[in-house]
């Protein structure tokens, strides 16, 4: 249900406020799924370690996180920009280090905006799924991280469920073959459904703005 109200976001009591670009709504709480699936695992195994790892850190290394993270905005469901906290900061730095193959770091590393992709053109079909990029070939350590959505139907023109399903090689140069990585996290693509991606470029820890697509199985 569609209402004129305070900004507010999360449930209450059985029912869910939230946004979208029509504006604020109502809905009746929904159970989340916890499928327990192997990725999820993943995720949870790094967030436990990244604890762990927390605990073992000097004073001056939790500084040092607490600082990057003062300079790391994110925007919330409401659209307010907010910074990390020092934990925060850590996590997500290595959290990409972890995804990209890379060793996690205790002292926190200066700041990096990197550029994103200038152009992206994608061939998808029942048997292929990739991704002609420019530039290319990637600089120097950085990676291309394609997150992709479930199959849609056609007619859809929002997405909001992302997985990470591919990651480059460092300086890799285009195209990028997705098709397997995303074959073995979503499935075969079926002729007719549409596939969003938002693809972002990793660089020491830091991701780039996303370069978001969409593409109908041919």
């Amino acid at each position: 249900m569609k209402i004129l109200d305070v900004p507010q976001s999360g449930s209450l009591a059985g029912i869910t406020s939230s946004r979208n670009r029509f504006g604020q709504y109502r809905r009746t709480r929904a159970t989340p799924v916890n499928p327990n699936s192997t990725y999820q695992g993943t995720v949870r195994n790094r967030l436990s370690v990244n604890a762990a790892a927390w605990r073992d850190l000097t004073a001056n290394q939790r500084a040092g996180w607490e600082s990057l993270g003062s300079q790391m905005t994110r925007t919330d469901s409401l659209g307010q920009s907010y910074t990390l906290n020092g934990f925060q900061a850590y996590c997500s730095v290595n959290n990409n280090n972890l995804a990209a193959g890379n060793s996690v770091v205790s002292d926190a590393p200066a700041l990096v905006t990197p550029s994103g992709l200038l152009t992206a053109t994608i061939t998808l079909t029942a048997a292929a799924f990739s991704i002609a990029y420019t530039t290319t070939p990637l600089g120097a350590g950085i990676r291309l991280f394609t997150f992709a959505s479930p199959q849609r139907n056609a007619g859809r023109s929002y997405e909001g469920d992302y997985r990470l399903v591919a990651v480059s090689a460092a300086a890799a140069a285009s195209p990028a073959d997705v098709f397997t990585a995303y074959q073995t996290r979503l499935g075969t693509p079926i002729a007719g459904n549409r596939i969003f991606l938002s693809l972002q470029l990793y660089d020491t820890g830091f991701l780039s703005g996303p370069l978001v697509t969409s593409q109908v199985v041919s």
